[in-house]
C-alpha cells in the first residue's frame, strides 16, 4: 500500500497593487518586448530566459488573465480592481511550514513583481537600464547591514543618508520582505534598489547577496560613472559570483 501524496495548497508568494488596468498589465505579462522592462536585470540571455519561462514553457489564460508556468506550481495571476490591478504570484504545493526555508525562485518572484509594480507606478513601463551584482560577502555581514538598509523604514516611508558607495542618497522604501528589501533612488532617475540576502548555508558560510540597480534617462556616462563606483564598492566587499554557484 503506498502513502497518500500530501495535500496540496495555494499560497500566495506576492501580491503587489498596480496602478495600471489589468489588461495593461496583463499585456505587459505576455509580450516579451515589454517583459524586458520588469523582469531580472539586463544580460546576454535575457531575452532566452523570457522566452523560456514567458513563451515556451507557459500557458496562459487570457479570459482569467492567469499564466502557468510548465515545470513548476507557480501560476500569475491579474485581478482587475477598478482602474487599477492586482497582482500576485501563488504556489500550489504541499501543506507546511515555510517559515525557515530560503527559495531562490520564491525570492525571484518577490523581486521582480515589485519591479513591475514599480515600472508601472512610477515610469509607465517605459525602458530601463539595470546593473546586477551577485556573489557572498567577504566578511559576516549581509547586503542590507554593509547598505546600511538593515535598519530601513517602514514600506511606503522616505529614507535618506548613504547607500554603498553614494555618500547622499534618498528615496523611498518600496517594499520589505523576509530576506530583502526594495528602495527607490532619487539620484538615479527615480531608480530602485533590490538587495536580496541569502542566509548562511553549508555552500556559503557567509550568505549570498544579489543587488539589482534599475536606472532611468541616465546618460550612458552617467551611466557607467555609476557603474565604476558600485563595481569598486563592491569588489573590496564581495566575492562575485552567478546566483545558484
Amino acid at each position: 500500500m503506498t502513502d497518500a501524496p500530501a495535500p496540496m495548497e495555494d499560497r500566495v508568494l506576492v501580491e503587489v497593487t498596480v496602478p495600471a488596468p489589468a489588461d495593461a498589465v496583463w499585456d505587459a505579462l505576455r509580450d516579451p518586448a515589454k517583459i524586458r522592462d520588469w523582469f531580472g536585470w539586463e544580460a546576454d540571455s535575457l531575452k532566452d530566459e523570457i522566452d523560456f519561462i514567458f513563451v515556451t514553457h507557459a500557458k496562459a489564460d487570457a479570459a482569467t488573465r492567469t499564466v502557468v508556468f510548465e515545470g513548476v506550481n507557480d501560476r500569475y495571476e491579474v485581478e482587475a480592481r477598478g482602474d487599477s490591478s492586482v497582482v500576485r504570484v501563488v504556489r500550489s504545493a504541499p501543506a507546511g511550514d515555510w517559515s525557515d526555508v530560503f527559495d531562490g525562485m520564491i525570492e525571484g518572484w518577490i523581486s521582480f513583481t515589485w519591479q513591475l509594480a514599480f515600472a508601472f507606478a512610477r515610469h509607465d513601463l517605459k525602458p530601463r537600464r539595470t546593473l546586477f551584482f551577485s556573489g557572498p560577502p567577504r566578511a559576516d555581514r549581509l547586503g542590507r547591514s554593509l547598505l546600511g538598509l538593515d535598519a530601513a523604514p517602514a514600506a511606503g516611508e522616505p529614507w535618506s543618508g548613504p547607500l554603498g558607495p553614494e555618500a547622499d542618497a534618498g528615496g523611498e522604501v518600496w517594499f520589505t520582505a523576509r530576506h530583502q528589501t526594495g528602495v527607490t533612488v532619487d539620484a538615479w532617475g527615480d531608480g530602485l534598489l533590490v538587495v536580496v540576502d541569502q542566509p548562511p548555508s553549508e555552500k556559503h558560510p557567509r550568505g549570498f547577496v544579489m543587488l539589482t540597480l534599475t536606472t532611468y534617462d541616465l546618460p550612458e556616462q552617467a551611466l557607467a560613472d555609476l557603474q565604476a563606483r558600485w563595481q569598486a564598492w563592491w569588489d573590496e566587499r564581495f566575492e562575485t559570483a552567478a546566483p545558484g554557484c
